[in-house]
């Protein structure tokens, strides 16, 4: 555990101030606080804060608004995407620490099984469909909360690009790795190798969708090292299926990876938009229809990003 000096602590008091999503993950990540009063902390997302709205939120058949992917309501014409469906809902609560074993957990992940339904063809909510990154991010939610998703990694393990990737364009002809198809896959791969045991198949695709995204320094293109896309230096929250370098950065620290050189760039952004009092701000919410509101404004300061942006950073400085 990294040791704080005292200039953190107006930080860490701030963070502590917040939802318990956000303080039992400052806990264990930033604190050596007892486990214990750890998993306490945790429980309290299932009954207080944003845990309890998006749960309160869940309809009597255990689906949120109506729809696995879009809301039942949803006819197109809206700014962004909406992001109050199923699929959103269940990987936030996960993001927020709910317990995979608690009552809501558990009840909400059968009713789901039982009832949801993929608007691309009605498939099983857990048997996924035919996008990647939609499969992904099943496959995230589905092995954090005890569902045998085994089916949807072999699909995935058969989508994986000669370049490293996936992309959800592959079933319209697409040959080219995307970066928000990996991460979301990369996010469901790990998490699937945390419920049930790595094999050698799924950590090779994973290494390999994770030398794809080093191969070009997390947000760079191979060919010319042009900037992919502007919005990956911007840090949003909650991230859903996009891809940005913070995302990326805790993707490879939660999968205990060694800090590779070709992030070191990545790195230097992420401490550069680190604030005088020591906080990150909000850079960008991803557009579209939402139950409430998570973080501030755009510009801000993000407890999540600051979250985030620290642990990330303690996994770098230790290990080098």
């Amino acid at each position: 555990m990294t040791r704080r000096d005292d200039g953190d602590q107006p930080v860490i008091d701030w963070l502590l101030d917040g939802d318990p999503a956000i303080r039992w993950q400052v806990m264990r990540d930033l604190l050596d606080v007892p486990a214990g009063e750890v998993i306490a902390e945790r429980a309290k997302v299932e009954h207080e804060g944003w845990g309890a709205r998006l749960l309160a939120a869940e309809d009597p058949d255990g689906l949120w608004a109506g729809g696995a992917c879009f809301p039942a309501s949803y006819r197109g014409g809206e700014p962004g995407q909406p992001w109050t469906a199923t699929m959103h809902t269940l990987q936030t609560l996960q993001i927020l620490g709910l317990e995979p074993g608690s009552e809501s957990a558990q009840r909400a992940v059968a009713l789901v099984a039982e009832h949801g339904r993929w608007e691309h063809d009605g498939q099983r909510y857990f048997d996924g469909e035919v996008e990647p990154c939609i499969n992904g991010r099943t496959v995230d939610t589905g092995a954090h909360f005890g569902v045998d998703v085994a089916p949807i990694v072999e699909r995935l393990l058969g989508e994986r690009l000669d370049d490293g990737g996936w992309n959800c364009d592959a079933e319209n002809g697409s040959v080219r790795t995307s970066f928000d198809t990996t991460i979301n896959v990369l996010d469901g791969l790990l998490e699937f190798e945390r419920a049930t045991g790595a094999t050698n198949r799924v950590r090779a695709a994973r290494r390999s969708g994770e030398e794809y995204l080093l191969e070009r320094r997390l947000f760079r293109r191979k060919s010319t090292g042009e900037i992919v896309e502007p919005r990956y230096l911007e840090f949003g929250f909650p991230h859903y299926w996009r891809y940005d370098i913070l995302r990326a950065l805790d993707y490879f620290r939660r999968a205990g990876a060694e800090p590779d050189p070709r992030m070191e760039e990545a790195i230097d952004v992420l401490r550069s938009k680190r604030q005088p009092d020591g906080r990150w701000l909000l850079d960008a919410i991803h557009p579209g229809r939402v139950h409430f509101d998570i973080e501030p404004d755009v510009g801000a300061p993000s407890r999540w990003n600051t979250l985030r942006a620290l642990r990330v950073l303690d996994w770098w400085d230790e290990a080098r």
